[in-house]
């Protein structure tokens, strides 16, 4: 037990350590040997983990979503409002979200491109189907199509944020890309109940 558990830390520390790497100088930039250097393990305790630097990212992909899963309310549309804005705020501060979108911009990986965005695609068309089972949405909507269009939307606005503000600005941004995409969205119904600034919800990240 006592091994199993130090190689959970160890994977976490090497996760921690190409997050921070990676989220300050850029996935092309970024050395597998800085990494190590910065997660103080050997080069052996890593590779165990992690095949490659690609495997790596894939791994920092995986795990940039899970403190930021919304809880479950009465409203799906709402806890997807929630959830977007609990990012927003991430964005700023939490080094795998940062590196996530580090390595969603800058990379492509070859056997399937839209990896970096799978995820954050998973998770919006998870909720907008809830919605639509709930009557939120309008009868036209496919969620799994208005997920991508929103997730494309949304990392639009990231990037433009971080360009104009370093992303200060961000929680605003995205209040105003719901208000722009929730009419196209929500039933008439659901609209009327629907608060584009997000609720406040406590996190552990």
């Amino acid at each position: 037990m006592a091994k199993q558990e130090r190689a959970v830390r160890t994977r976490r520390a090497v996760i921690e350590a190409a997050a921070h790497v990676i989220g300050t100088r850029g996935y092309q930039a970024a050395t597998m040997a800085e990494i190590i250097q910065r997660a103080g393990v050997t080069k052996g305790a890593v590779y165990f983990h992690f095949t490659s630097k690609d495997a790596l990212a894939r791994a920092v992909i995986k795990e940039q979503t899970e403190p930021f899963l919304p809880p479950v309310s009465e409203s799906r549309l709402q806890d997807a409002i929630d959830f977007t804005h609990q990012v927003a705020q991430g964005l700023r501060t939490d080094p795998l979200l940062q590196a996530g979108t580090r390595i969603a911009v800058e990379t492509t990986f070859s056997d399937d491109p839209l990896v970096p965005y799978q995820a954050w695609t998973d998770i919006i068309t998870n909720l907008f189907s809830e919605a639509r089972e709930n009557g939120e949405l309008l009868p036209a909507v496919v969620p799994e199509r208005a997920a991508e269009f929103f997730v494309s939307a949304y990392m639009g606005v990231q990037l433009f944020s971080r360009a104009a503000t370093d992303r200060a600005d961000l929680p605003e941004r995205v209040t105003t890309l719901w208000r722009h995409t929730l009419p196209g969205l929500a039933s008439p119904g659901a609209l009327s109940h629907l608060d584009p600034h997000g609720r406040s919800i406590e996190i552990a990240v």
